[in-house]
């Protein structure tokens, strides 16, 4: 299974399919796995590229402080070890957040956009969830978090209780204090002023119950022709909770800016 090391952090990663490149960057606290539904679909029309964000799955968990563009660094070392010029980008809450920064300061390098959950500032919670990542046991923590972020119905449902406790099953491999340093890191960013200068086509799209809605529609209504869907039945982890909904919506904006195969 291929890797990154050319940040000097060992970044672990699925590639799949053929066609235009398009890499998803996932939510904490998961890894890439949370993209499970979309790595099936997609790869029949793009060469899919789905990280572990540091921390989390495979990749190194480092414990000493770092940086948010440390982390957008690991991303661009993947896409420069693929051999790719410029990727169309997907991310989830965090993932869209390092997405979105990459956008911004690597315009060169990304050719579309879709920010799922589509946070662009720093709100309190994030401050919060880097302590309780330091200092709660970590299986703890990580339920609570899910927990948090899903839309009630489909935590509680069969299928959704599967599949997030089989994420959880990854939890003895992880380090509570590498979590902690992702948000910690996190908290040094607030892009919501930088919007403006967007220059990629973007898709921003939330669930119906995502936390994360107000955001999602403030960074749409600032992102020069962005495009704002919201995905019903569906909460933070719309990818995950509606994924038929959410791949129609992200393939109908990929396919208007010609990067699929047909």
């Amino acid at each position: 299974m291929p890797w990154s090391r050319s940040n000097g952090v060992g970044i672990f990663y699925e590639a799949a399919g053929e066609g235009p490149p398009l890499v998803l960057l996932h939510a904490n606290p998961f890894d890439h796995t949370m993209w499970l539904y979309q790595i099936a679909h997609f790869s029949q029309r793009y060469t899919v590229v789905a990280p572990d964000l540091r921390g989390y799955g495979r990749s190194d968990k480092p414990e000493t402080q770092f940086a948010f563009a440390d982390m957008a660094n690991d991303v661009i070392g993947v896409v420069r070890d693929r051999g790719f010029a410029r990727v169309a980008l997907v991310g989830c809450s965090i993932g869209a957040t390092l997405a979105l920064s990459l956008a911004l300061d690597h315009p060169a390098l990304v050719r579309a956009l879709v920010l799922v959950g589509g946070e662009a500032g720093n709100p309190p919670v994030f401050a919060r969830l880097a302590e309780d990542y330091a200092a709660r046991p970590l299986a703890e923590q990580r339920r609570a978090h899910m927990r948090l972020i899903a839309d009630p119905g489909f935590a509680e449902s069969a299928l959704g209780a599967y599949l997030l406790e089989a994420a959880l099953e990854t939890t003895p491999q992880l380090s509570g204090r590498a979590i902690a340093r992702i948000f910690r890191a996190r908290t040094a960013v607030d892009l919501r002023a930088r919007l403006g200068a967007v220059t990629v086509p973007t898709l921003v799209v939330n669930g119906a119950t995502d936390v994360s809605l107000e955001s999602g529609r403030f960074t749409a209504s600032r992102i020069p022709g962005a495009v704002h869907r919201i995905v019903p039945d569906a909460g933070h982890l719309c990818c995950l909770e509606n994924p038929a909904a959410f791949d129609r919506a992200v393939l109908d904006f990929l396919d208007g800016q010609a990067l699929g195969r047909a």
